[in-house]
């Protein structure tokens, strides 16, 4: 196995705390912290050996310390029967878990300005790229809204990790009232930044990606799909994707995402094989077409 691949490990939950509205789990995983890259995420077993919930859940790494014994956190609101069951772990509990899985986040070459723009949960993804990008010499602009003001996440932390930080409610209950989407036109504006990084439901991700069309400027968006093997087995998770030739595949979000670039994911056809995709029925193979989705970052 690659020094570099997912391993799978049971580690010991060290933590388990209450944000506002999520839970936030740290566990000891030296293995998968030293392997992890910003936006990369890991999938982890519920329910216990005698459970009958068969599917791992997939979650999205906010924090990494490969210095303090490897541990790794992840962020999750209880949805289900298997996210209650992990509110429920305590300290010395062991999770089975997979991963670093997926495609990160691209870094830039040189220094650049960055605004990072994260719905509810989705912003979680977003605090170990902005440390990434801050070591590259980049300048970091956060753009964070939710639903309402126990649903954004680490507003402090966002505040000492960048340049500038911008909240947004629906309510109105914390920072400005409205969506993302209506304050990041003005921040790319101030802060005259060169790429869009994003995280958060699709159809902010598809009005993030119009927003970077009008400016001129490169979106990156990791997207939140419901993922079932989280290894590329079960197809559970494929969007359709333009790759570099111009031709749409359907790219499964959990390896050849859950990054893309964003003006090449096509969110209206978002939960259908559109009739131009490669293979599907009526689509007429040329030579020298197929493959994977492209997974270039440019």
């Amino acid at each position: 196995m690659s020094d570099f691949g997912p391993v799978q490990t049971r580690s010991p939950v060290l933590t388990v705390r209450r944000v506002d509205a999520y839970y936030a789990i740290t566990i000891v995983a030296p293995q998968v912290a030293e392997r992890f890259r910003s936006g990369q995420f890991i999938s982890v077993a519920v329910g216990g050996d005698q459970s009958s919930m068969l599917l791992r859940r997939p979650f999205a790494i906010h924090d990494v310390k490969p210095d303090y014994g490897g541990t790794v956190e992840f962020l999750f609101s209880v949805r289900g029967q298997g996210t209650a069951w992990l509110a429920e772990r305590r300290s010395r509990d062991l999770l089975d878990v997979v991963g670093p899985l997926g495609r990160p986040f691209p870094l830039p070459r040189d220094p650049v300005n960055c605004v990072l723009a994260g719905g509810g949960s989705g912003s979680a993804v977003l605090f170990p790229l902005a440390q990434s990008l801050r070591r590259r010499g980049c300048r970091v602009d956060f753009v964070i809204g939710a639903a309402s003001a126990d649903r954004v996440f680490s507003a402090i932390t966002a505040r000492r990790a960048a340049a500038t930080a911008t909240f947004t409610t629906d309510d109105g209950s914390f920072g400005l009232r409205g969506r993302l989407t209506d304050a990041l036109g003005q921040v790319i504006e101030d802060a005259r930044s060169d790429v869009v990084y994003a995280c958060g439901p699709m159809p902010m991700l598809r009005e993030v990606t119009a927003i970077a069309g009008v400016y001129g400027i490169p979106v990156q968006v990791s997207v939140e799909e419901a993922m079932a093997c989280g290894t590329g087995i079960c197809m559970s998770c494929v969007i359709p994707v333009v790759g570099e030739d111009g031709i749409t595949r359907m790219a499964r979000s959990c390896v050849d995402g859950p990054v893309f670039r964003g003006e090449r994911v096509r969110f209206d056809d978002i939960g259908t094989i559109p009739f131009d995709a490669l293979g599907a029925p009526g689509w007429k193979a040329q030579s020298g077409e197929g493959g994977v989705a492209d997974r270039e970052a440019g």
